[in-house]
């Protein structure tokens, strides 16, 4: 399983920016699918997931109500909305899969992607 995040870069603080994620490969089903990031000096922290289905998504508290993540089953991709972008939310991000699960979930994530970087300007 190949997982490809794009769709970051800088913007200032109170704009959007959408990130994508495609898998490839050996990507078997619809599988959980989830977006962490890591800040400079931090260690890595869940954002968001959402199940198989795209029924049932999850947010962390720092993020609810501004990011919104959806999925194309059909193109294998999930995106990540993110709204009234903060500083604090500058971070490498990254997707991942819970492989042979379908539930939205915090943990249990085993394939992850390259990360994209988003940078917001205050």
């Amino acid at each position: 399983v190949q997982l490809q995040a794009s769709g970051g870069g800088l913007v200032q603080a109170g704009g959007s920016l959408r990130l994508t994620c495609t898998a490839s490969g050996r990507f078997f089903g619809d599988y959980a699918m989830g977006w962490f990031r890591q800040a400079p000096g931090k260690e890595r922290e869940f954002v968001g997931g959402i199940s198989g289905s795209g029924g049932s998504t999850l947010y962390a508290d720092s993020v609810k109500g501004r990011f919104t993540i959806s999925r194309d089953n059909a193109k294998k991709t999930i995106f990540l909305q993110m709204n009234s972008l903060k500083s604090e939310d500058t971070a490498v991000y990254y997707c991942a899969t819970a492989s042979g699960t379908y539930s939205v979930r915090r943990y249990g994530y085993d394939y992850w992607g390259q990360g994209t970087e988003v940078t917001v300007s205050s």
